[in-house]
């Protein structure tokens, strides 16, 4: 294996911050677990077969906010509808010949996924993958045309069941997405606060982790919120301009807190921590903040000071600015059903070939060792597919974990808790108690989320056997040694054919990081800018992810030359440029041009091959990378500070090529 850039006792410290509480997560997650139990409550009275994945799609259709979540219930419900009759159709034709019966499979199996990879549908690839391997498995099981038909329609209530509750219990408690972008941009606007006076580790860290979010949750929920129509056109678009100048104003932060004694007195930050504060605690009662003024001059101040204070003034208008009702929102044009790569990428082929092999080989495995009881390994291939070697090497180890800890708690359940449960109700406790805390885990980070599906997933097939009480641990033995069957066979066949590695796409991320840095030095417009600081602070945080991702990988699949603390320090140091880069940026001046060409010069040389080595910046007092300030070289300017931050990123470059 890779060396992992940081150490294991680190990296179990970063995991153990992502299940902190966040704005939002506790209401997301008792939302959910309701949802699991009030499923589970129908389909016990109307005696509905495999309840335990009844509940489980619960996971799938439940978002955090109303509108998405009675979208995605909507869609779902007519994707089974087509699928259910898809399969119908190919059950009619093949159920009475086994060859053809595991044909039709195959070939179904590899048509569905490669859609749900290579088109519109890939956001739901997943639950997609999970319908295709459940109606699948009972096709494999259908030997009489009536016990078929009466299974797919089952199979319809296998997704309508979890998603009509869903969308009831939105419509009843769902927050709005209105809210829940309010609360965001609030909590954003608090951590850039504390972080102002001076802010400890853990405000730092969180700080930075939001900042590498981005802002595709934010605009999201914006876009559900002109979708829903409950807010006046002017909200959203007073909204809209928030969304687009909070990624300028944690840059801004993120700058004077790395540069603290050479950019801002203290009093000044406190000043603007005061005024952060009061905007985030308006828009957490539903407000919005409009008139907010730092009462500062830019007179009697250092040059970088000034316009340090005279960029956040402006920033901060333009986030209080509310926009006139005739002000049309303008949406990017609308692109085809498929992916643009749909037809030229062979990864959507391999996906789909290799989910269908896993799939496959458990199928014949639990068939010839007459073993039906471990059919979950097959349904498990479907849900557990991911597209490169280092997202399944990951999610593996993940979903493991919660596998295990599910199975652990399913079987102290049956052993110490089902005996003495005399009612449904008590059952639907037990069922939202874990549901609870699977969906806390589940809500969080993507590098802990799937710890949480499996958990739960592990947790309902042991506890919810059927339509009453069951104690057989049997079969939830069986159901168990299934999915951890389904989740070995599917790491080892991802890992081993046509592996795809994560690497492959971070160099060419830094390359068009560097080139809309670029943008963002010509930019003419302060509207153009912050877009542009917003897209380049949200591919920063893409990136770190695969560079993290990228550790799991052995040098077999991925490259041995490749180096990893290398990129992740290449990516701290555009971070530290681009909050003096933003400043730069409003000058137009021939030091900005002089900039820009620097930036382009050192996207080409990536481009080419050039490779990057490890170079440290100079650590400054609060232990986050400086070199402004502390070099002799650089004077107390925004020139200064972008130029000095520049030369560190330079000397990273090796310009001989190789590597």
């Amino acid at each position: 294996m890779a060396a992992h850039v940081d150490s294991f006792g680190q990296q179990f410290r970063e995991r153990l911050a992502l299940l902190r509480p966040f704005p939002g997560r506790i209401e997301f997650s008792i939302r959910l677990a309701l949802a699991c139990a009030l499923t589970t409550l129908v389909v016990e009275i109307y005696q509905t077969p495999d309840p335990a994945l009844t509940a489980y799609v619960a996971f799938f259709v439940m978002k955090r906010d109303r509108m998405e979540s009675v979208i995605i219930s909507i869609v779902l419900t007519i994707l089974i509808s087509l699928l259910v009759g898809i399969l119908m159709l190919v059950a009619t034709a093949v159920i009475d010949q086994p060859l053809w019966r595991v044909i039709s499979i195959t070939v179904v199996s590899f048509g569905l996924l490669f859609l749900a990879s290579a088109s519109k549908l890939k956001p739901l690839a997943a639950i997609i993958a999970m319908i295709v391997g459940y109606g699948l498995d009972l096709l494999s099981d259908a030997h009489v045309g009536e016990l078929a038909t009466r299974g797919y329609l089952y199979a319809w209530l296998f997704v309508t069941i979890p998603a009509t509750v869903s969308i009831a219990l939105n419509l009843v408690l769902g927050p709005p997405p209105r809210r829940l972008l309010e609360q965001a941009l609030a909590h954003r606007l608090a951590l850039a606060a504390s972080l102002m006076r001076n802010g400890d580790e853990k405000v730092r860290d969180a700080f930075e982790e939001t900042l590498s979010e981005g802002v595709t949750g934010l605009k999201t929920w914006l876009k559900m919120a002109g979708i829903e129509k409950s807010s006046p056109p002017t909200d959203i678009a007073a909204l809209g301009h928030a969304t687009d100048s909070i990624t300028t104003i944690l840059l801004l932060v993120d700058f004077v807190d790395r540069t603290q004694s050479e950019t801002m007195p203290p009093p000044l930050r406190g000043q603007i921590a005061d005024t952060l504060d009061e905007m985030a605690s308006i828009l957490r009662v539903g407000g919005y903040p409009v008139d907010v003024a730092i009462e500062h001059g830019e007179e009697d101040l250092p040059p970088v000071t000034a316009t340090l204070l005279a960029d956040m003034k402006e920033t901060l208008r333009r986030f209080t600015e509310r926009p006139l009702p005739e002000l049309p929102i303008v949406e990017a044009a609308k692109a085809g059903f498929f992916l643009p790569d749909a037809f030229t990428n062979p990864d959507h082929v391999y996906y789909a070939l290799k989910t269908t092999a896993a799939a496959m080989f458990c199928y014949a495995a639990y068939l010839l060792l007459d073993w039906p009881g471990i059919h979950t390994s097959f349904i498990t291939c479907y849900m557990v597919s991911l597209g490169t070697t280092a997202e399944t090497i990951e999610k593996f180890t993940l979903r493991i974990l919660g596998a295990l800890i599910g199975a652990g708690l399913g079987f102290a359940a049956i052993v110490f808790l089902l005996p003495h449960l005399t009612s449904i109700g008590a059952l639907l406790i037990v069922v939202f108690v874990v549901g609870l805390v699977s969906a806390w885990v589940a809500a969080g980070s993507p590098r802990i989320s799937y710890a949480g599906y499996q958990l739960a997933f592990a947790f309902f097939l042991c506890v919810i056997q059927g339509p009453s009480p069951a104690f057989d641990l049997t079969i939830a033995r069986d159901r168990i040694i299934g999915i951890m069957l389904g989740n070995v066979v599917a790491y080892l066949i991802f890992t081993n054919i046509w592996p795809v590695t994560v690497i492959r796409r971070i160099d060419p991320g830094l390359v068009a990081l560097l080139r809309r840095l670029v943008d963002l030095t010509n930019a003419t417009s302060r509207s153009r800018r912050d877009s542009l600081a917003t897209d380049a602070a949200g591919a920063m945080g893409v990136i770190s992810q695969d560079v993290e991702l990228a550790a799991y990988e052995s040098s077999r699949i991925g490259s041995p030359q490749f180096r990893l603390t290398a990129r992740a320090r290449a990516i701290r140091h555009i971070r530290a440029l681009m909050g003096p880069l933003l400043l730069l940026s409003n000058e137009q001046s021939a030091a900005s041009r002089a900039v820009a060409h620097r930036l382009d010069t050192l996207a080409n040389e990536l481009s080419s091959g050039t490779r990057l080595v490890e170079v440290t910046m100079p650590p400054s007092q609060n232990g986050l990378p400086s070199n402004t300030g502390k070099d002799p070289r650089a004077p107390c300017t925004v020139d200064g500070f972008v130029m000095a931050d520049l030369e560190v990123l330079e000397s990273a470059f090796v310009r001989r090529g190789g590597g």
